[in-house]
């Protein structure tokens, strides 16, 4: 039995079909954590819903911006460490109203936070006499764009950064807000 040539052209597609399919760049990636705060979402909110604020987290210093909490605000955050490493952000969404925004870094060195293309949102919600929850999620890839990235630069790196970041956030916010509420 001989291949013809149409043989041999399904059998170049194929095999150029499963190439692909196994060289594919990274997938995007997503972290979602969420904390319960014994009090008010009004209060909890007027903590955290200054887009040029982030007092509340434990590894910002300081942060600096222009815009308020309006559309296409931005802020720097300085970072606490060595160099005093900072983030560029930008303010996609505010909505007071929902106690929620949504922003995006424009500039990160991945020696700071490992990921690109990073999208992020923080919101408050009541839960119930006097208590809210407070959600973090996130989606971004991970800091190096190509094939086989390096350890500190993969998937699992910019996963626990990212995770890392959210949990000391939330629970220093948690820690202040409850201490507050006493």
């Amino acid at each position: 039995m001989g291949f013809s040539r149409r043989d041999f052209v399904l059998l170049a597609l194929c095999g150029s079909f499963a190439a692909g399919a196994s060289a594919h760049g990274p997938a995007r990636l997503k972290v979602e954590l969420d904390v319960e705060v014994n009090a008010p979402a009004d209060k909890v909110w007027a903590r955290v819903g200054n887009f040029q604020d982030m007092s509340w987290h434990p590894a910002v210093a300081s942060s600096t911006g222009s815009g308020g909490s309006a559309a296409e605000a931005t802020r720097v955050l300085v970072l606490k460490g060595d160099g005093s490493p900072t983030i560029e952000e930008a303010l996609k969404k505010h909505d007071a109203a929902g106690m929620s925004y949504a922003y995006k870094i424009t500039k990160v060195d991945v020696a700071v936070l490992p990921v690109s293309n990073y999208a992020s949102t923080l919101a408050v919600e009541a839960t119930g006499a006097g208590k809210s929850r407070v959600m973090w999620k996130g989606a971004f890839y991970r800091g190096f764009p190509s094939n086989d990235p390096p350890p500190n630069l993969n998937d699992d790196a910019a996963i626990q950064a990212v995770t890392g970041v959210y949990r000391a956030g939330l629970d220093a916010l948690k820690a202040e807000m409850e201490g507050a509420a006493r």
